[in-house]
């Protein structure tokens, strides 16, 4: 909380040479990318740093395959390299992962031709990962028994990616990196429109906690409000080549359906991919794919039932998964780029490649589309495009992303050895201690172990059912700018993702980690949050946090 106090004091002072409207995975990247080669950057949104699409997704980073089936070959090689490029610079965090693909029968290809493009997509991905294999439908029941080959006519095996811990975690800690490089970051702060005087721009924003209004001014503004380009565009008048379309998808978290570490990839019964996700103890099945006019969306009874349905007939379960099954949900539209102001397009086809329309004049960028899988080439791009607008970026060849380099992962785990560190993990946990820390905080993770070694109870568990440290609480208080409970549970970490929420309600621990996230504010913030998903605010609440 001091953080961001800090930073709110900061934003109408100072004179910033790029202003970045939105904390999602396109502003997050813009934001590291600028504060890095020299910019004087600043960031707001209206809600958490990646509280809509980006804390939405698959948790999947992956090359695009399905667009072969449309002949956008450039895009899938573009991806690919994105990819494979991702993979090596954070290699704790995105990881390989073999997707087992099931294709029934009747489908619109037989298996033999489908899985012939997972051996082009192989090669696109310049042979990165494990080569693809065929499989029959007895090979399958063999490789994977959670599968229902009854109707199977073949499938295949091969590699793409995922976050291994969530996407929300993955956007913040570029947000985390812009503040290192000097950035001023604040979530809650909302943008009321932007309007042009005398060579600046001078942007309306109101603290939504407090009510505060206030004044940023900035050289340059970046509209990276994700699905609200076109709306902040509407209010600071600003006309531009692109314009969203939006399709929802849902996913839904249970226990654990495999002990396979493996993605689990079938068409469902309206011919769109359809995953089974592994997410650390449970498994994340989805997804939908459905046009909204808006980006206000949330999960309704048809679509829990149209995944769950799919998941009952496409795996075989020892009992069929019920609506009593699901732990927690995920909601959100992705925003699909669509080039011209007027016509209809066939949405269904529009894949999540980005785009940046930019106004020279007014100095201006809009970030339409986007995926996490691009995100390095979107931070690379919005530089090189602001040094075009006469910013100066005297570190123009900084490298802004990438976990430190592997001495420093292995001193790491070298002094977590010393420390005995894993022996702290519990005995239910699928990763040693020391490998989730330098996972989630890279060079920050050797401030727990100098927490630790100060003093033991630092190493607690504080939260029954979460696998947090009482040094990870007290980092996340200091540096990671938690202004509400959920920011903690849903956003920084995955645990309301993966613990039902009566479990965390009623966890021991969980008041003392509001103490110590939010001090004589901890009462109030639990029961805002205890109000926030009360039962008869769910689908208001996921409404608020879906775009």
């Amino acid at each position: 909380m001091k953080l961001r106090q800090s930073n709110l004091k900061k934003l109408p002072s100072e004179s910033y040479d790029v202003l970045i409207l939105g904390g999602g995975i396109n502003g997050a990247v813009a934001a590291a990318s600028l504060a890095a080669k020299g910019a004087k950057v600043a960031l707001i949104d209206k809600g958490d740093f990646a509280g809509f699409t980006s804390s939405n997704s698959s948790n999947l980073a992956w090359g695009g395959i399905k667009y072969l089936e449309s002949h956008e070959y450039f895009l899938v090689n573009k991806l690919c390299k994105s990819r494979n490029h991702l993979m090596r610079s954070y290699p704790s965090t995105v990881k390989e992962i073999r997707f087992l693909t099931t294709i029934q029968k009747g489908f619109r290809f037989p298996p033999f031709f489908v899985f012939l493009g997972t051996i082009v997509y192989w090669m696109f991905g310049r042979f990165f990962t494990q080569p693809p294999r065929y499989l029959s439908p007895s090979a399958l029941a063999r490789t994977e028994p959670a599968i229902n080959t009854g109707n199977a006519s073949g499938g295949f095996e091969y590699s793409d990616c995922y976050l291994y811990d969530n996407d929300a975690r993955f956007v913040f800690n570029f947000i985390r990196r812009a503040m290192n490089y000097g950035c001023i970051a604040a979530n809650y702060v909302e943008s009321l429109g932007s309007e042009r005087q005398q060579g600046h721009w001078l942007t309306r924003a109101r603290d939504n906690i407090s009510g505060e209004q206030f004044n940023i001014k900035s050289k340059v503004v970046i509209n990276a409000c994700g699905p609200y380009v076109d709306k902040h565009n509407e209010m600071t008048g600003e006309e531009t080549e692109h314009r969203h379309l939006f399709s929802k998808g849902i996913h839904l978290i249970v226990d654990r359906v495999t002990e396979q570490d493996r993605v689990l990839a079938f068409f469902a019964s309206d011919g769109r991919l359809f995953f089974v996700i592994p997410m650390g103890p449970k498994t994340c099945i989805g997804t939908t794919d459905t046009q909204s006019e808006k980006p206000e969306v949330e999960v309704t009874d048809e679509d829990r039932d149209f995944v769950l349905n799919n998941a009952n007939t496409l795996l075989a379960l020892e009992r069929p998964l019920t609506r009593a099954d699901i732990i927690s949900e995920r909601c959100g539209v992705r925003p699909l780029a669509l080039k011209g102001r007027v016509g209809v397009a066939d949405w269904v086809k529009l894949s999540r490649k980005h785009a940046i329309d930019v106004d020279r004049d007014h100095q201006h960028l809009s970030i339409f589309g986007g995926k996490l899988t691009d995100c390095i080439n979107v931070g690379n791009e919005v530089a090189e495009i602001v040094a075009g607008l006469g910013i100066e970026l005297p570190y123009a060849d900084k490298v802004w992303y990438g976990e430190p380099g592997p001495s420093a992962k292995e001193e790491f785990l070298h002094q977590a050895k010393l420390m005995n560190l894993d022996a702290l993990t519990k005995p239910s946990s699928w990763e040693p201690l020391s490998t989730r820390l330098w996972r989630r905080y890279s060079e920050h993770a050797f401030e727990l172990l100098e927490a630790i070694r100060a003093d033991a109870r630092q190493a607690d568990l504080v939260i029954e059912h979460a696998l947090y440290l009482r040094c990870e609480i007290e980092l996340a208080a200091r540096q990671e700018m938690i202004t509400k409970l959920e920011d903690f549970l849903r956003r920084r970490s995955k645990i309301s993702l993966v613990v039902r929420r009566e479990d965390i309600i009623n966890a021991a621990g969980l008041r003392e980690a509001c103490e110590i996230l939010f001090g004589d504010e901890a009462e109030a913030k639990l029961q805002e949050y205890i109000d926030s998903t009360a039962p008869e605010q769910k689908d208001m609440s996921l409404q608020a946090r879906a775009s």
